[in-house]
């Protein structure tokens, strides 16, 4: 058994569950401590990844890496997708407006003041506020990771996903104030601005398509020295602190992988890119975007 991929798992449910980790502990009859370090990837017994898959509502098989992982929390989702981009050297992305890893400070700016003035309004405003300081703690994590691994990027946004993002901002959905609603969607044409000039520029292990055709699912294709990944989710970067309605798919099965990687590289071949796209995109901005 890999135990460091058992942790990683664990750590991913004990979000998904709602639970602190001192009440799992509790039940499980452990010190806090010990379950950070079965996290970490310290030797753990099957009865008590048994155990553990019992309190945590999942298969077994689930903690061991085996058949497909499900969250149906953003915060679980995001923090799983993080440990997998930890292993990989490529990232095929099909569907979204943006690319997480390439967003830039404007996006980042924006969507910390929406979860901030979120977080303010609900009835449980700690609660809320500590969630939101955490999805953006695991978004910066990811975006950190890139900078440094700098895996190979595919990505295929979607044009109408896109014209959405355009008119609704970052963290569109979100009930905010006019003033912050304004700065998101001024943000949103910041980033499209900014993808425009990426499609055009085209920098080394950065490659940005735009798809006429809305994918009917989002989904991820990550590859690493030992294993590939796919990833689906109704889950966008700028939801991750909401309390979202979707269940989000982990799976290494080969078949998978195979499928969502033959339909990634039809979709690049139809995709608009380069000059072409760059200047949809920027149609687009024109069209829909904020002034």
């Amino acid at each position: 058994m890999r135990f460091a991929d058992i942790g990683q798992q664990l750590r991913a449910y004990r979000l998904e569950s709602g639970l602190r980790a001192e009440e799992i502990a509790a039940r499980l009859g452990v010190s806090r401590a010990a379950l950070y370090r079965y996290e970490k990837g310290e030797v753990i017994k099957l009865d008590t990844i048994r155990r553990l898959a019992e309190l945590l509502k999942i298969s077994p098989l689930s903690l061991l890496g085996i058949g497909v992982e499900y969250f149906s929390r953003p915060i679980a989702f995001q923090e799983r997708l993080r440990q997998v981009e930890e292993q990989s050297d490529q990232i095929l992305q099909v569907g979204d407006p943006y690319c997480y890893q390439t967003t830039t400070e404007a996006f980042d700016g924006a969507l910390a003041e929406a979860w901030a003035e979120a977080a303010d309004a609900a009835q449980e405003r700690v609660a809320a506020r500590a969630v939101a300081d955490q999805a953006l703690g695991l978004l910066a994590a990811r975006k950190k990771l890139h900078q440094s691994r700098r895996a190979n990027i595919i990505a295929m946004l979607s044009e109408a996903a896109l014209r959405r993002f355009l008119g609704e901002g970052v963290a569109g959905g979100l009930a905010l104030s006019e003033r912050t609603r304004t700065r998101c969607r001024l943000a949103a044409r910041s980033e499209a601005e900014s993808i425009a000039n990426l499609m055009e520029s085209v920098p080394i292990g950065l490659q940005l398509g735009l798809l006429a055709s809305e994918p009917a699912g989002n989904f991820l294709v990550l590859r690493g020295r030992d294993r590939a990944h796919v990833c689906t989710s109704p889950f966008p970067a700028d939801m991750t602190a909401s309390p979202g309605i979707g269940v989000g798919t982990i799976t290494g099965a080969d078949e998978a992988v195979m499928v969502h990687q033959r339909v990634a590289e039809a979709a690049w071949r139809s995709a608009l890119k380069g000059p072409a796209a760059a200047a949809r995109v920027r149609d687009l901005i024109r069209e829909v975007g904020p002034r």
